[in-house]
C-alpha cells in the first residue's frame, strides 16, 4: 500500500486558518448552546460542559473548507458546523455512558456522566441532537438547501449512519469479526458524519451535485483514516496523550483495525484511505486546504 512519508504536510498558514475555523465555532456553538437559567440547571451546564471543552473541530473545519473549495464563504455555512459539532458531541457523551463504553475521560476533562450524573448526561447527549437539528432549521440559507442538508445530517446520525455503526460496534466486541464487518462499523459511526460534513458545506453553498457527491466520498475516505489513526493511537499512546482512555478498544475486545490487520498494515490503510480521497477533489480547482485536512486526519501517526 502507498504511504505518504515524511516531515510536515501542511503549511503555516493551514494552522492558522484551522485555528481562526475553530475559535469561530467555539463562539457560536456558544451563542447557540443554552445558558444555564437557574444554578440547578445542570442540563444547559452538561450540554455547554461537553460541547466546549477543547477540541479538533474537523467536522466544522471540514464543512468550512467544502464550501470554500466550490467558491463559497466558509462563515455562511458556519452554523452548520455548529449543528454538525453538536450531533458529534451528543455520540461522545452517549459512547462514554457505563452501558455503552464506560469511559472515566474525555478531552483531558472527566466525561460528561462522571461530571453529571448518567441521567443528566443521556439528557445532555439528547437535547445536542435536538439543537443540532434546530439549528440547521434555522439557518440563513434557502428552503431547498436546508432540506438537503437536513437530510444528509439525519442519515448521516441515524441508524444508517452514526447510530447504526455503533450499534455494530458493541455488538461485534469480543468476537472474531472480517474486513467487511470492520469497514461497515467505521464507515457507518465515524464516517458517515465527516462525509456529510463535507457534503453539507458544498450543498449550502450551492455546489453542483456531481461535486457534493464527490466531496462527500472525499469524506468518507477521510473518515475511515481518522478513525483507524484513532484506533492506532487507542493501542500506543497514553492517556495523558489522548486526553482519553488508552487501550481500552483491546481491553473491551473492540472491533479495530489493529485488532484484525496489525499495527503496521493498519497504518498504511490509513494512509491510503487518505490518498483516496485526495482523488475526490479532482474536480476542484482549490483543494490546497482540503488536501492538509486529509493529511491532518492522520499526521497524528506521523
Amino acid at each position: 500500500m502507498p504511504e505518504f512519508s515524511g516531515g510536515r504536510l501542511r503549511s503555516v498558514g493551514f494552522d492558522i486558518k484551522l485555528k481562526a475555523y475553530a475559535e469561530g465555532i467555539d463562539r457560536r456553538m456558544a451563542e447557540l448552546l443554552p445558558e444555564p437559567v437557574l444554578p440547578t440547571d445542570s442540563l444547559a451546564e452538561a450540554m455547554r460542559y461537553s460541547c466546549l471543552a477543547p477540541g479538533k473541530r474537523l467536522r466544522p473545519a471540514l464543512a468550512m473548507a467544502c464550501a470554500e473549495a466550490v467558491g463559497g464563504d466558509p462563515w455562511s455555512v458556519q452554523d452548520a458546523g455548529c449543528a454538525i459539532e453538536f450531533v458529534h458531541c451528543f455520540s461522545l457523551i452517549h459512547d462514554d455512558l457505563p452501558a455503552i463504553d464506560n469511559d472515566d475521560l474525555r478531552r483531558g476533562m472527566p466525561t460528561c456522566h462522571k461530571a453529571f450524573g448518567e441521567a443528566i448526561a443521556i439528557l445532555a447527549g439528547d437535547g445536542l441532537f435536538a439543537l443540532a437539528f434546530d439549528t440547521l432549521a434555522r439557518g440563513p440559507w434557502s428552503a431547498e438547501r436546508r432540506i438537503r442538508a437536513i437530510a444528509a445530517l439525519t442519515k448521516a446520525s441515524g441508524s444508517e449512519g452514526l447510530v447504526g455503526g455503533e450499534t455494530l460496534d458493541i455488538l461485534s466486541e469480543g468476537k472474531q469479526i472480517d474486513a467487511d464487518t470492520l469497514f461497515r462499523i467505521h464507515a457507518r459511526k465515524t464516517g458517515a458524519l465527516i462525509a456529510a460534513s463535507c457534503e453539507i458545506g458544498a450543498i449550502l453553498a450551492g455546489a453542483e451535485d456531481n461535486i457534493c457527491d464527490n466531496l462527500h466520498r472525499f469524506g468518507a475516505h477521510i473518515g475511515l483514516a481518522f478513525q483507524i489513526a484513532d484506533d492506532l493511537l487507542n493501542e500506543t499512546s497514553t492517556p495523558a496523550q489522548l486526553g482519553k482512555a488508552a487501550g481500552s478498544d483491546r481491553a473491551h475486545g473492540k472491533a479495530t483495525y489493529p485488532a484484525l490487520l496489525g499495527l503496521e498494515q493498519s497504518r498504511q490503510a490509513a494512509f491510503t484511505y487518505v490518498k483516496h480521497g485526495i482523488e475526490c477533489l479532482g474536480g476542484l480547482s482549490d483543494r490546497a486546504f482540503l488536501t492538509e485536512l486529509a493529511h491532518f486526519s492522520v499526521e497524528r501517526l506521523r
